[in-house]
């Protein structure tokens, strides 16, 4: 099996497997790359390479790798909790005493951290402190999309593995296994809407990215040049809080990426994308896609809500 399961990536997979045929395992693995780049799966295949004693690790059949691929492996264990903005440090500091007990039933225990960058500075630096002196039984897997947020004395502590778009013809081989009634033109847009990675342009050929009701009046307004129309959809989401506000302009950018492309004769995904294509000129839309990308770096920031939805109402109109 190995790291075939991960698409491309060649050399980084290379670089792991010599690494762990070497006997050679870090303490803290800090996992890099967008959404859809295959954080989770290299996490979970790292983990079970980790666990595994097989020669080409993971084999993926021994009781081991098939615990930690199924998750049910005592000695994997995931540090988070969904319905919070913010890693609790309480978990992060529970999570740093259980460090020190023994594994149940592996050479190894493995802890998962899938929001990394949503660790607070306390919780950080709760976790510096078994990062300085961890036990050698002790392996940290943090994943992030935005290293910047963690604190230069962990990410200093560990090894980084930053993921890559696949080659994009065998992105595209892929997909279309997976997706045979997609024709190549929904393939090629998704996959350009996805920044190159797999798992956004799965998401959009499995239609899981349905258009958010804010998305359907931003697309007819910014379509329309309605400066009135766009501030009120702006102006509900000033109180919202940024993890929902995220999401939001990302898709927003997304759909205008795609109008861009439509209008170099590339295939929309959506009617709205068509109407503002025709609508929009290239040289509009290219200056709302900056203005969006600044928007979403403000709010993965500190900027409040409420001034980034100001500022939007203005650069967008």
């Amino acid at each position: 099996m190995g790291f075939e399961a991960l698409l491309g990536n060649h050399r980084l997979k290379e670089n792991i497997s010599r690494s762990l045929a070497s006997g050679h395992i870090a303490h803290f693995y800090l996992i890099c790359g967008s959404a859809g780049s295959g954080r989770h799966t290299l996490a979970r295949l790292l983990a079970a390479a980790i666990m595994c004693r097989s020669e080409n690790r993971p084999c993926g059949v021994c009781p081991a790798c098939r615990k930690v691929l199924s998750g049910s492996h005592p000695d994997f264990i995931t540090v988070d909790d969904p319905e919070k903005k913010t890693v609790p440090v309480d978990l992060i500091r529970q999570a740093r005493a259980d460090m020190y007990v023994q594994p149940n039933e592996a050479d190894y225990k493995i802890y998962l951290f899938p929001r990394a960058q949503d660790m607070g500075i306390p919780g950080q630096n709760a976790l510096l402190k078994v990062l300085e002196e961890p036990p050698k039984y002790g392996v940290f897997i943090l994943l992030t999309d935005n290293p910047e947020r963690l604190l230069p004395t962990v990410r200093s502590r560990c090894v980084q593995l930053q993921l890559q778009a696949p080659d994009a013809s065998a992105a595209k081989n892929y997909l279309a296994k997976k997706f045979p009634n997609a024709s190549p033109e929904d393939i090629s847009a998704a996959l350009a809407m996805g920044g190159g990675f797999l798992g956004q342009a799965m998401e959009v050929l499995q239609g899981k990215d349905a258009f958010a009701p804010q998305t359907q009046s931003f697309a007819k307004a910014y379509a329309d040049g309605d400066s009135l129309g766009l501030t009120r959809v702006l102006a509900p989401l000033e109180k919202s809080k940024r993890d929902s506000l995220i999401p939001l302009l990302e898709q927003w950018y997304a759909l205008l990426e795609n109008a861009l492309a439509c209008r170099s004769g590339g295939h929309a995904l959506s009617q709205y994308a068509r109407e503002i294509a025709a609508r929009r000129s290239a040289r509009d839309l290219m200056q709302a896609i900056g203005a969006l990308n600044k928007g979403i770096e403000y709010a993965q920031g500190n900027v409040s809500p409420a001034a980034i939805c100001g500022w939007l109402s203005w650069e967008l109109r």
